[in-house]
C-alpha cells in the first residue's frame, strides 16, 4: 500500500492515511511516555503478549494496586452516593499526585470509614433494640395488671440495659441474659415483638408445641419500626406467652428464634416499668444524639473525601490505562528496554515525535526513544476525522459496518440523503416545526444536557440531534412540496390554476374543476385536496418519484465503486464490474426513469407499464399510442441488447483474467503488481509467494458468479424496494388526514366546549405519539435499510476495524 501513503489526506471522504511504527523504550522513560501518548491519543498499540495470561506480565503487580485503589474509589463513591452528598466534578487545574501517597490516603481513608460504619452500625442496632423494648414495655404492660395474686414480684431484668453507661460496647439486648417473670402459681410468661405478617403462623406453632398449653395475647406496634437484625422497616406485633415449665419454655424461645422474634423482659409491676420506660427513653435520646454526632462527623469526612474523589478517580484510571497498554509490550530483558508497535495517522508522526522527546527529556534519561516506520502485512485500522455535527451520520454508517482502510466512505453522502429520503416518507411541514423545535431544544441545550447522565433513549436523541435538525429540515422542505400542513393544503405561493365550472361548486367531486392558469408555482396545487382525482394523482406522483430517487441513488453507488476502483489502481474492477453494471441498471429502469420524465414534460397519456413489460415479452411490437418519442421502439431493442449483453461480461471475463495473470506471475516471467480486490496483490511477491496455493479458481469464479446473480436480481428488488418511499408517504398523509378530519374537525362540528377540547386532545396525542413518534420511527427505519442494503452494497465492503488510540479522553467510568 505504498502508493497510498503518497495520496493527499481525503478527511471525511476516505479515512486518514496510517502507518505502522515501531517504538523502543528505555524502562526508565516507559511510563512517562505512554503518559504522553495518552495525552495525545493517536496511537494504537498492538497486543504483542497474546501467549501471556494477565498473571504473567511485566506491569501485574502495577495493575493489581491500581485494581484494588479502584475498588477503594468505587466504595467511597457509594457511601458517598448513600449519604446523598455530591461529587463535585474535575478542577480546572489539577496538581501533581504521587500514586504511592494516594495509595496510602486511600488505606486510611478507607480504614477510617469501615470503622465509623461498624460503630454506626453498632449504635443503630442498639437503638432499634432499645426502640422496640419502648414499645414492648407499652403494650405488654397491658397484659401484666398488678395486684392479682398469680404475679410474683421476682423478676430478673438485666442492669446492663440502664445502669452501663458505655453501651456502645456492651453486648446487644438480644444477647443479654433474658429471663420470664415467674410467678407464684408456677404461670410464667416471656414477652417480645415479631412482624405482624409472621403472628398467625407463629401462635399456631405455638399452640401445637405446647398442646394447647398457652396463653397467647398480642397488641399491633400503631407505627412501623426498623428490625435491629435486617435494618428493614416493617409493621410488628407485641406478643405474650403464659405458660408453664421449664420445657415450654426451652421450645418457646426456640420458636421465637426460628420466627425472627426479639424477645425482652417486662416486669409485672407498674413503678419498674416506669422506672425502665424512662430509663429506655433517656437512653434512646443519648442514642439519637450519639448518632447525630456520628453522622456527621462521617459526613464531614465523606465531603473531603467527595472533593477530591474525582481527581483521585481520574488518576488511578489514568494509572491503570497506562499499566495495561506497557503489558501490551515486549520486554527486552537484555537491553531493558519496552518494544511496542501500532498504528497512526501519517500526520501525526511529528506530534508522536515531539510527545516521546519530551518523555525522554522530562525523565533525564541518557537514552533515547527509537521511533521508526515498518512495513506491516495486516490491513491498516480505519480512521475518520468527524466533528458534533459527522459523528452521527458516520455513527449510522458504522453501524452495518467499519470501512475497509481507504474505501469512500458513505457518510458523506448520507448527511444529505439520509435525511432527504427519510423527508420524502414523512413530508408534511407541520409536522416538520415539530422536529424542527425539537432539534433547536437538544441543540440549544447542548453544553448543559452533554455533561448529564441520560437514559439510553434521550441518550440516543441527543447524540442525533443534528440528524434530526437536517430531517426536520428536509421534512419541511418535502411538505411545502406536497402541500401539507398536519394534512391542510395552503395556498403558500399563489393562487390555484384550477377553479369551479360554476359559481357554486357544487359539481367539484363529481365533474371536476377546470384548469383557467399556468401551473401552480411550487409544489403540489391545494385543489387536489378532497378532489375525486386526488389519490390517483397523488399515488402516481409519488411512486414514480420514489423510482427516479432510488434509480438516482443506485448509480450513485456504482459511480462510487468506479471511484473505489480507481483509487486502488484496480482497473479489472472498472472494465468488468462497473462498465456492465451500469449499462444493465440503465439499460433497464435508467430508461424507465427517462420514460417518467420525458412522460412529465410532453404530458402524454402513455401507458409505461405496457412499455416496460412489452419491452420484454415483444420487443418488434409497434408501440402505437404509447410511443413517447420517435425512434423508441429500436431504441428498446438496443438497450435489451445491452443489458442482455452486460450479465456474461460481468460474469466471466474477470475470473479467468485473474487465472492467467496469476500463473504467468508464478512461471518466472517478470511483471508489475497486479492489484485486484479479490487477491491481495498489494503485498510484494514474496509474500505473494506464500499465498501461491491459496489462489483457488473455481472460489474465484463462484464468488463472481454470485456477485453477477445479486447484482442482476438485486437491480430489480432495490427498485422495488424504493417504493416504500411512495407506500410510507401515502401511509402518512392519509392517517394524517384521518386525525384530522374523523377526529378535529367532528369534534368542531359539535357546539359544546368540552367535546371540542376532548376532540382537541385526542387530535394532538393521535399525533404527538403516532404521527411524530411512531411513524418518524417507521421512516427512520426505511430510511436506514435504504442506505444499507440498496445504496451500499453497489461499492461498501464494510470490512474494516475502527482506530482505536490509546487515550485518556476515551477513558470512561467502566475502565475503573
Amino acid at each position: 500500500m505504498r502508493f497510498i501513503d503518497n495520496l493527499p489526506s481525503m478527511d471525511l471522504m476516505r479515512s486518514e492515511r496510517m502507518t505502522f511504527v515501531q517504538l523502543i523504550i528505555p524502562m526508565e522513560t516507559a511510563h512517562r511516555a505512554i503518559s504522553y501518548l495518552g495525552e495525545l491519543g493517536l496511537l494504537q498499540f498492538r497486543e504483542l503478549n497474546a501467549d501471556k495470561s494477565p498473571f504473567q506480565r511485566t506491569f501485574v503487580n502495577q495493575v493489581k494496586r491500581c485494581a484494588e485503589m479502584s475498588r477503594k474509589l468505587r466504595f467511597f463513591k457509594d457511601q458517598i452516593a448513600k449519604a446523598g452528598l455530591v461529587i463535585p466534578g474535575l478542577p480546572g487545574v489539577q496538581p501533581h499526585l504521587d500514586l504511592e501517597e494516594l495509595e496510602v490516603q486511600l488505606a486510611e481513608h478507607e480504614h477510617e470509614l469501615i470503622e465509623m460504619n461498624s460503630n454506626t452500625e453498632k449504635l443503630v442496632q442498639t437503638y432499634n433494640e432499645l426502640l422496640e423494648f419502648k414499645m414492648v414495655l407499652q403494650k405488654a404492660g397491658e397484659f401484666l395488671i398488678p395486684g392479682k395474686n398469680a404475679v410474683s414480684e421476682e423478676t430478673e431484668l438485666n442492669e446492663n440495659i440502664h445502669s452501663n453507661n458505655d453501651y456502645v460496647e456492651t453486648a446487644s439486648l438480644l444477647e443479654q441474659e433474658m429471663r420470664g417473670t415467674e410467678v407464684r402459681s408456677g404461670i410464667r410468661c416471656i414477652s417480645g415483638i415479631i412482624c405482624k405478617s409472621k403472628v398467625l403462623k407463629f401462635e399456631r406453632i405455638l399452640f401445637r408445641a405446647t398442646r394447647g398449653n398457652l396463653l397467647f395475647n398480642q397488641s399491633p406496634v400503631d407505627v412501623q419500626i426498623k428490625d435491629p437484625t435486617s435494618s428493614e422497616t416493617v409493621e410488628k406485633t407485641v406478643f405474650v406467652v403464659f405458660f408453664s415449665g421449664e420445657q415450654a419454655r426451652t421450645k418457646i424461645l426456640k420458636i421465637c428464634e426460628a420466627f425472627g422474634a426479639n424477645c425482652y423482659p417486662v416486669p409485672e409491676e407498674i413503678s419498674q416499668q416506669r422506672q425502665i420506660s424512662k430509663e429506655v427513653v433517656s437512653r434512646l435520646a443519648e442514642l439519637e444524639a450519639t448518632l447525630d454526632a456520628g453522622i456527621r462527623h462521617r459526613n464531614k469526612a465523606l465531603s473531603d473525601i467527595a472533593f477530591n474523589l474525582a481527581k483521585w478517580m481520574n488518576l488511578v484510571r489514568r494509572e491503570k490505562a497506562v499499566y495495561d497498554t506497557l503489558n501490551m509490550l515486549n520486554f527486552d530483558v537484555t537491553k531493558k528496554c519496552l518494544v511496542g508497535e501500532g498504528w497512526c495517522p501519517l500526520s501525526a508522526k511529528t506530534q508522536i515525535q515531539e510527545a516521546l522527546e519530551r518523555a525522554t527529556f522530562h525523565s533525564n534519561s541518557q537514552v533515547g526513544i527509537i521511533f521508526h516506520v515498518m512495513d506491516a502485512h495486516e490491513s491498516p485500522p480505519t480512521y475518520f476525522r468527524t466533528n458534533r455535527f459527522t459523528d452521527a451520520y458516520q455513527e449510522i454508517v458504522d453501524a452495518y459496518g467499519v470501512a475497509r482502510y481507504q474505501e469512500a466512505n458513505p457518510a458523506v453522502y448520507t448527511i444529505i440523503t439520509f435525511p432527504f429520503l427519510f423527508a420524502v416518507m414523512f413530508g408534511d411541514w407541520g409536522h416538520g416545526i415539530c422536529l424542527l423545535l425539537l432539534a433547536l431544544f437538544l441543540i440549544g441545550q447542548e453544553s448543559k444536557l452533554s455533561s448529564q447522565k441520560l437514559g439510553s433513549f434521550m441518550e440516543m436523541l441527543f447524540g442525533g440531534r443534528y440528524v434530526v435538525l437536517l430531517m426536520s429540515l428536509f421534512s419541511l422542505y418535502c411538505g411545502l412540496i406536497y402541500n401539507e400542513f398536519f394534512s391542510v393544503p395552503f395556498h403558500i405561493f399563489g393562487q390555484s390554476a384550477y377553479k369551479c365550472r360554476d359559481a357554486t361548486c357544487s359539481d367539484s367531486h363529481t365533474a371536476g374543476l377546470v384548469k383557467f392558469r399556468g401551473p401552480y408555482p411550487f409544489g403540489v396545487d391545494p385543489s387536489w385536496r378532497g378532489s375525486r382525482s386526488e389519490l390517483p394523482f397523488l399515488n402516481s406522483l409519488k411512486m414514480k418519484m420514489s423510482i427516479l430517487l432510488g434509480v438516482a441513488q443506485m448509480n450513485l453507488g456504482i459511480i462510487l465503486s468506479y471511484f473505489n476502483a480507481r483509487f486502488f489502481n484496480n482497473s479489472l474492477d472498472i472494465r468488468y464490474q462497473f462498465l456492465p453494471q451500469m449499462i444493465f441498471l440503465n439499460s433497464l429502469f435508467g430508461y424507465l426513469s427517462l420514460l417518467i420524465i420525458i412522460k412529465w414534460c410532453t404530458g402524454s397519456q402513455a401507458d409505461l407499464y405496457h412499455v416496460i413489460i412489452y419491452m420484454f415479452l415483444s420487443p418488434l411490437d409497434d408501440l402505437g399510442e404509447n410511443q413517447l418519442f420517435w425512434g423508441q421502439r429500436p431504441f428498446q431493442v438496443l438497450l435489451l441488447l445491452l443489458a442482455i449483453v452486460a450479465v456474461p461480461w460481468m460474469l466471466f471475463p474477470k475470473p479467468f483474467i485473474l487465472k492467467k495473470l496469476h500463473s504467468e506471475r508464478f512461471q518466472g516471467r517478470t511483471y508489475g503488481i497486479l492489484r485486484s480486490t479479490e487477491v491481495d496483490l498489494d503485498k510484494d511477491l514474496d509474500h505473494s509467494r506464500e499465498h501461491h496455493e491459496d489462489f483457488n479458481f473455481s472460489e474465484i469464479f463462484v464468488h463472481q458468479l454470485i456477485h453477477s446473480i445479486e447484482f442482476v436480481l438485486g437491480a430489480v428488488s432495490n427498485t422495488a424496494s424504493y417504493l416504500r418511499l411512495w407506500a410510507l408517504s401515502l401511509a402518512h398523509s392519509e392517517l394524517s388526514t384521518v386525525f384530522y378530519e374523523k377526529v378535529l374537525l367532528l369534534a368542531w362540528g359539535y357546539d359544546n366546549l368540552v367535546i371540542r377540547l376532548i376532540g382537541l386532545a385526542v387530535f394532538a396525542f393521535a399525533t404527538a405519539f403516532i404521527l411524530l413518534m411512531m411513524e418518524s420511527l417507521s421512516a427512520f427505519l426505511h430510511a436506514l435499510r435504504l442506505h444499507w442494503v440498496e445504496f451500499q452494497n453497489k461499492f461498501y465492503h464494510g470490512d474494516g476495524y475502527k482506530f482505536k488510540p490509546f487515550s485518556f479522553a476515551l477513558l470512561t467510568d467502566e475502565d475503573d
